[in-house]
């Protein structure tokens, strides 16, 4: 199984970098479609509707396998890509970045439009809050009514010290029944804390993988 997805950003984070009088206003947002990606696009285009360049790289998917770049206007290769390059090496995804540029009156060249772009992209990141995203397993555990309160207070302090989470107690039934999440590395240790709890009466019931995110 896989150990690690790659991050993302917790929330939108802007940064202006000001290189030889040209101004690079950087937003890096969240996104979890091409499409919501185009629509962060949309708007700063709408907002910075006098600048010259509005420069976009963005990364989707839990894999990253959704990957695009524009240069709006800047020579080839010299601003979506090298901005696109600083997402990967830093294994982020489900992002969008827009460094919009007014010219200052003095050309940086082809190597000082790449630098610029890209430190744009890299210190806005150094602003940002990051996710990481790990697999983790849904489990559930019947226990007796009786004992729900005991182990309620046993699941909850394991789950903090192993990342995982209690996501819902349903006391409905004829037994109440716990849901957790937990990652691929803690399930044999939940096992022996519930054996352990219940002198061997009680089991996980292992289920379907999700992703939780992690600051």
């Amino acid at each position: 199984m896989i150990s690690a997805y790659p991050a993302t950003v917790a929330a939108p984070v802007e940064h202006e970098l000001v290189e030889k009088k040209s101004r690079f206003l950087t937003r890096i947002e969240p996104v979890s479609t091409v499409a919501e990606a185009d629509a962060v696009v949309a708007a700063r285009r709408k907002q910075f509707w006098d600048a010259r360049h509005h420069c976009v790289a963005l990364t989707v998917g839990l894999t990253a396998d959704q990957q695009r770049s524009n240069d709006d206007g800047e020579p080839s290769g010299t601003a979506g890509i090298p901005m696109l390059e600083v997402l990967r090496r830093r294994e982020l995804t489900d992002l969008v970045a827009v460094v919009t540029r007014y010219f200052g009156g003095v050309k940086l060249g082809a190597g000082g439009l790449v630098r610029a772009y890209s430190t744009a992209v890299s210190e806005t990141l150094d602003r940002a809050r990051l996710l990481r995203r790990l697999p983790a397993t849904v489990v559930t555990i019947p226990v007796p009514h009786t004992e729900a309160g005991r182990l309620h207070g046993v699941l909850a302090a394991w789950a903090d010290g192993h990342d995982a989470e209690v996501r819902e107690v349903d006391y409905g039934g004829e037994h109440a029944v716990f849901t957790l999440v937990v990652p691929p590395a803690g399930l044999d240790d939940l096992d022996a804390v519930l054996a352990a709890a219940s002198a061997g009466a009680l089991r996980a019931i292992r289920g379907e993988t999700v992703v939780l995110s992690r600051a």
